[in-house]
This record gives structure tokens, sequence and C-alpha cells, in this order.
């Protein structure tokens, strides 16, 4: 079949032909002639099967005829990122060359007066995020009563973002007439519970079975030790991959992809960036150069892995394993789009093993090892993560940046609930290990340089190596002032209290950390007359 057949108008379908493109895929072949007749369409499948031309091939069409009125849009399509809002808007300038059609654009990180503009003067498609739209609409600044079209794009991404409420109230602003095109890769029961609430007896197209990957990208596991020695097994992969052109690298979080972003450059490669703390026009920046070869690696967070269409990605390499089973498919989904063949490789500690079951499971589909198992990880590197005491994990670290007054001069930002969870990963793991450090050395230094004794006799009769210390020389002033003017070293903190009673002793005291001061001074009671 081709897209002749599919009763599309001349004019898109001579837009069409200028992109290249004869053959439609499953999800076209099967979405497009059902969107014309204006029923509504439940969509599943998988990420890379032409699911953006399928809803803006008919709607190009249907809109035709018909004008659209200032702050009234005719159409809405809902995307869960800025960079999937911008995509599909290129999508429309790209197939709606032909056709007089006003497109709007509200997502963060723009200009509002602008985008306010934009829709006064009246938008045949409206294409948004859900919270900027419900921004417009509470301030008045937009009708949703005139839609015809409404089309939810990667709603299982809106759920994994918690964006599910703010569809629901969009579903309640928009028409009851209005024909809606519901896309989805999983449909886990929160979805489910979405479509039998705002479809209408739709037609089910299902061109995959959920939740599988494409048949071209060839998959594999590679195992690593955490921290330094998984962005080396990352760099070795780099520079021995023979067919690699460009490639797509994930990080589990924001600022690992700084991290990591920062230790490619420093090795030589050509890399940016694209992660959700970016404001919009860097996040612009990064994928135009991507898409034209300006760098060759993009390291990414998830906000990248959903619906992003970057032609001809020859690898996709997973730094971390994601902790969700379903985002394995949508990150992998980046390369072999379009019937290309890909690679996707990921780097698996031993932390990561539970998801890598989890993936495996989801997919049905076992995935090999490339070179050894992670049972065949030297025991040394594997264990270089460390339990700290709240029940997460840090990198064990052999080397500690100190500034003049003993005081680590790492980062001491604080844990997020993620980087608890445990899997050794760099800044966090430093810090972690930052105030372990400080507790060490405020108590006057190493262990490794100076063996302390264990119990209060061997203290007692060990006054040598203590006074040896900065802190432990003080000299009692002779004769009775010594006994009446009880000198006090202050302790720092967790170190047991020393006082001198005169000349010849010193008794250690080893009372806890919380006792208040007063009740460690020696009290002088009087003796009785009759005594």
């Amino acid at each position: 079949m081709n897209f002749n057949e599919l009763g599309l108008s001349d004019k898109v379908l001579q837009a069409v032909e200028a992109t290249g493109y004869t053959t439609p895929t499953p999800i076209q072949e099967q979405a497009i002639p059902i969107a014309l007749q204006g029923r509504d369409i439940l969509g599943i499948a998988q990420t890379g099967t032409g699911k953006t031309a399928a809803f803006t091939l008919p709607m190009l069409s249907r809109l035709e005829t018909g004008r659209a009125r200032a702050r009234m849009p005719r159409t809405l399509i809902l995307e869960p990122t800025r960079e999937l809002a911008a995509q599909v808007e290129e999508a429309f300038v790209r197939y709606g060359v032909n056709h007089k059609v006003s497109v709007a654009l509200l997502i963060g990180g723009v200009s509002f007066s602008d985008q306010e503009a934009k829709i006064t003067r009246g938008a045949d498609v409206l294409i948004a995020t859900p919270g900027r739209l419900l921004d417009f609409a509470e301030r008045g600044k937009l009708l949703l009563t005139g839609i015809e079209i409404l089309v939810i794009d990667e709603a299982d991404r809106m759920l994994d973002m918690g964006f599910i409420p703010d569809i629901e109230k969009i579903c309640k602003l928009v028409p009851f007439t209005r024909q809606t095109l519901f896309f989805s890769a999983t449909m886990p029961p929160e979805i489910t519970r979405l479509t039998e609430a705002f479809l209408h007896d739709p037609a089910r197209i299902e061109v995959a079975r959920a939740s599988s990957t494409a048949a071209g990208v060839t998959q594999a596991l590679v195992a690593s030790a955490p921290g330094p020695a998984k962005r080396e097994t990352l760099r070795k992969l780099l520079r021995s991959a023979e067919d690699l052109t460009n490639a797509i690298i994930f990080s589990n979080r924001k600022r690992d992809v700084a991290l990591l972003t920062k230790s490619l450059e420093k090795h030589g490669f050509s890399v940016g960036c694209l992660h959700g703390d970016m404001d919009q026009r860097s996040r612009m920046t990064s994928l135009d150069a991507f898409r034209n070869n300006q760098v060759s690696l993009l390291v990414c967070s998830d906000v990248a892995a959903r619906g992003l269409d970057i032609p001809a990605v020859s690898h996709v390499y997973n730094f971390d394993v994601p902790t969700h089973a379903e985002d394995y498919v949508h990150r992998i989904g980046r390369t072999g789009r379009a019937g290309r063949s890909g690679t996707a490789i990921s780097i698996v500690t031993r932390a990561d093993q539970r998801y890598v079951d989890d993936i495996e499971k989801l997919i049905q589909k076992k995935i090999d090892w490339q070179g050894v198992t992670l049972d065949e990880v030297p025991e040394g590197e594997a264990e270089s993560e460390v339990v700290d005491a709240r029940g997460g994990s840090r990198e064990r670290r052999h080397s500690r940046r100190t500034d003049p007054r003993g005081a680590d001069t790492r980062g001491t930002e604080a844990r997020s609930p993620e980087a608890r969870a445990g899997d050794g990963r760099t800044s966090d793991a430093r810090a972690g290990e930052g105030r372990g450090s400080r507790r060490s050395e405020a108590r006057g230094g190493s262990r490794g340089s100076e063996e302390r004794a264990t119990t209060p006799r061997e203290r007692a009769e060990a006054p040598a190596a203590r006074t040896s210390r900065p802190d432990a020389t003080l000299a009692p002033p002779p004769g009775p002032a010594a006994r009446r003017n009880e000198t006090r070293m202050e302790p720092s903190r967790g170190e047991h209290r020393r006082y001198r009673h005169d000349e010849d002793d010193e008794v250690v005291i080893g009372l806890g950390d919380h006792v208040p001061s007063f009740l460690l001074r020696p009290v002088k009671i009087k003796a009785s007359s009759e005594s």
C-alpha cells in the first residue's frame, strides 16, 4: 500500500512526496483512514514507528476547510516534554508546506507574551505541554471550547511525569463531541482507566506487542564495577565501536549527565548534553548540534528518551540501567528507527541486576552479555562501593582533597532519595565520604597514621603518644593552683573528655557525646568539721 490509497488530500500527498516517503508504516496505514472518518483511536505502538505522521497527516487534510478564531484553536496536541512539542511543530511545518495553517506552540522556557500573541491571532493547531496550557486557560487567555480534534501523545510518559491529573482537567475543558486520538507505547492500568473515561468507542490499533523492542536493534549487556571504573568502561566501548557514527548516552540523574559530559570532554570526545534543568534555548542548541553532526555524542536523562526523532542514530548506551523497565524500551528506541539497524548496550553493575531482570521480563527476551558477566567481575572492583549508616551507598575512595585547615573540599550536596537507593554513583558518593572524612579529621588525624589505645587503662598508660598531638599539649600550673583551677580541654565531637587533676595524673573519662559539660567538672565537697 502507498499513501495515495489512504484518502489523504492532494496537498498533503504532494508534501509527503516531497519528503521522499512512499510507503506508510503499519501504524500510519491503519490509523490514517480511521482518523479521516472522525472516529476515536487508541494507538499502541512502540517508539519509532511513525506515530507523529499518523495523526499529523489526517489533521492537515481535515483542517483544509474552516478557519480558527482568536483565542480558540481548532485542534490540540498534548506532549509530555518541550522537545517532543517542538518536534511535532516541525512535522506540521514540513507536511503543511502547501497549507495556510497557523501553528502555536505553548511550552515552558519561552516568553509568555510571544505565545499569547500567537493565540490571540488565532491558531489552527495548538501544540502544548499540559502545565503551560493550563496556565493559559486559568488566566483566561485561551478557550478550549472550539477544539475539534484532541491528540494525547506518549500517554505512558505523561503518567511517569505525573501529568495525568492535568490531562483529566484538560479533557473536561474541551467539547464532548471532539475526536480523540490517544497514543501510548505501553498500557499500564492507570492509562487504561483514562482511555475508558475519555474515549468513545475507539478503534484499537496495535501494530506491535506492547513493550516490545525494535527487531533491528542489537542489544547487549556489559558488566562493570561502579564509580570511575564505569566511566572507563564506557570510554572503552566508545573507542572500540567500529560502526559508530553517533550515539545517545543515557544516565538516570540530571547531575550525573553534567558530570559524565565533562568527563567525556576531558578525554577528547565530541559531546553535548540534554537534561531537564537546562533552559529551552540550551536544549534546542544541544539537539541541533547533535542532529547536524556538530557533536557525535549526546548525554541525556530520560527527558530525551520518549519520541525524539533523531535520524540515523547508530548506537544507544545506557550508562545507568533504567530503574523502570518501560524506560529501557523507549531509550533503545532512539536507534533502529524506520527500519534501520542499531546497537543498544547497557553497562551493568551488581546493584543493577534486579533492573535487568525486570527488563528481560517485560520484553520477554534474554539479553546477551558482551564480554565477561557480573560473576566474572573481580571482587575487588565490584565491591568498591560500601554501605553507609543510612542504608545508602558510597564509593570507596583512596585519595582526598583538603584545604590547609584539613577540611574536605569536595561537594556536600544533600543526597536525594534516588541517590540513597544505592548504586554507588559519583558526586553523591564523594559527598558521603566527605562527611566521614571530616569526622575522622576532627578527631585529630587518620587512624592509619597512629594506632589509638583502645581501653581506658591503655590510654592512661600512654601519655606520650597523646601529648605529641597538638590538641593534647596542656601544661598544668604548679602547686595547688592546678587543683584549684581545674583546666578542661574542649574535645571535638565524638572524642573522650580528658581532665588533669594534678601534675602527675591524667584521667580519661569515657562518657557519651551528649553529656552536659557541667556534669563533667569535678565537684569539691568541703569536709565537715566533725570528720
